[in-house]
């Protein structure tokens, strides 16, 4: 049975008040008019200070001036993300990775959605690091490095929540925003594993060693396919998973899981505009290394132009305003700390393929599968 409008919206915010990111609405008029617990809590507020009565620039008071290009820039309906700095109640800082959203209905843009990650942590290691010694200056390098990782793969949860706060505006009933209540826990899931391995990360740092396990292969892949459903299913894109359920490799699960994500995320965001996008998951097995391979239709490479280029930091290809030119250099870096290689196929045009080699899990040993 459907329930009525008011039962509804008392659903979606329970949902949205359990979502570890900060997601809020403001209408064209900077009327605040949903803000979740998470946002409240950072800013200090109640749901009564703010809902259908605060506005943005009495809630960001001296900050508001900064973000106002990024405000103008939603409203006359550009997606914009940017990083700042934002003083808390109790006199602190905290350091936000935000991205606004148009909610665009008949060509007019009626406002627009706010979700922010909070990446303190991350800015607070980077300042650090930044104040350390020649001595561990090639160990701060590293970690500079995986806090790139961190924000690199936070976009990638941060492209889901575009796409389900729009489908949850356009929903009829409860039956249809269901399923995407439920891909927002997901995602705030994926916000919180990411963010955890940065301690993960640190602390192998710290011991200048990368911890390898045998992990599977498979669990990974299907992982970042749940992640990435949303995009998946907006690009119509034909996904085929064809990694053995058993297959084992000796790697580190951080860095497992950003790589799959990584030339997944590459292989949607190349896709060729006038077909429909088709990839292809696939491993093969040799004494020695176990052969990833992730294969597109897309639009692919100029080898010839841009091979030397390819991994390199802040390099891009395609004129994507969204690339940021670090994912690839991100992939190799892990790739090759794990005792791996990475290499590249690619026809303008036709497509695109990356194969990675894992070390294979020493003979004798074996994994199970985790049908969960």
């Amino acid at each position: 049975m459907i329930q009525d409008k008011e039962s509804i919206n008392s659903m979606g915010l329970k949902v949205a008040d359990h979502v570890t990111a900060m997601l809020a609405y403001w209408d064209k008029d900077l009327v605040c008019r949903f803000a979740n617990a998470a946002y409240r809590e950072w800013f200090g507020k109640t749901r009564e200070e703010m809902v259908d009565k605060i506005t943005l620039p009495e809630l960001l008071g001296a900050l508001y001036e900064k973000n106002l290009p990024y405000i103008l820039g939603a409203l006359a309906g550009n997606t914009q993300t940017f990083e700042r700095e934002i003083p808390t109640p109790t006199g602190g800082l905290r350091h936000s990775l935000a991205n606004y959203f148009p909610d665009i209905e008949n060509g007019e843009v009626k406002g627009f959605f706010v979700h922010v990650a909070d990446i303190t942590r991350i800015k607070l290691l980077e300042k650090e690091l930044t104040s350390s010694n020649e001595q561990i200056k090639e160990q701060n390098g590293r970690l500079l490095s995986f806090a790139n990782i961190v924000s690199h793969n936070l976009r990638s949860h941060a492209g889901n929540l575009k796409a389900i706060l729009g489908f949850l505006n356009e929903a009829k009933d409860d039956t249809e925003r269901q399923p995407l209540f439920n891909f927002l826990e997901n995602i705030s899931k994926g916000f919180s594993e990411t963010v955890n391995h940065l301690n993960d990360i640190v602390a192998i740092q710290n011991q200048q060693q990368l911890k390898l396990e045998e992990i599977n292969l498979y669990n990974f892949v299907e992982q970042a396919l749940n992640i990435l459903a949303v995009q998946i299913s907006t690009s119509n894109a034909d996904v085929v998973n064809h990694v053995d359920k058993q297959t084992a490799i000796l790697a580190n699960s951080a860095y497992t899981e950003s790589i799959v994500l990584n030339l997944l995320t590459n292989a949607l965001k190349y896709r060729h505009p006038e077909r429909r996008p088709r990839i292809s998951l696939a491993c093969t097995t040799d004494k020695d290394y176990v052969t990833f391979t992730v294969t597109d239709n897309g639009r692919g490479i100029n080898l010839e132009k841009y091979r030397k280029d390819l991994f390199g930091m802040y390099k891009t290809f395609h004129k994507n305003p969204d690339a940021k030119g670090i994912g690839l250099f991100i992939t190799k870096m892990q790739v090759e700390a794990m005792g791996g290689y990475i290499d590249v196929e690619s026809q303008e045009n036709h497509g695109t393929s990356f194969i990675i080699r894992f070390p294979i899990v020493p003979h004798g040993r074996s994994i199970q599968y985790n049908a969960a």
